[in-house]
């Protein structure tokens, strides 16, 4: 079953751009946007573990590189690392947000 995906992106300077983008072209993948792209990927079971595996077995990866993938299942947009793990927004603080005060908590006992 082929299934609509988007990928974003990161694989820093130093990382394997020309084995992500020959991976990308082999699947028709489209650009959209800086780091970027959307393909119909073909599943047979699970969707996340082939993908993932697929990916790692053509780009070399580095512990600092990340690849989110975004997929819609039963009507809800879903979205996964598939390699390495969210960090600190770097847009974290520029907003004009309310303070979080501190709750008490009530303890029994």
């Amino acid at each position: 079953m082929k299934k609509t995906v988007w990928i974003a992106y990161d694989l820093g300077v130093k990382g394997d751009y020309e084995g992500l983008y020959s991976w990308l072209d082999n699947h028709g993948a489209n650009e959209c946007g800086h780091n970027i792209a959307v393909l119909e990927y073909d599943v047979k079971q699970n969707l996340i573990e082939e993908l993932q595996k697929d990916i790692i077995e053509n780009v070399t990866l580095s512990k600092q590189d990340r690849i989110y993938l975004i997929w819609r299942e039963g009507g809800k947009i879903k979205g996964k690392f598939i390699v390495g793990k969210r960090k600190a927004a770097p847009w974290f603080g520029y907003g004009a947000q309310e303070p979080q005060i501190d709750e008490e908590v009530e303890q029994h006992g």
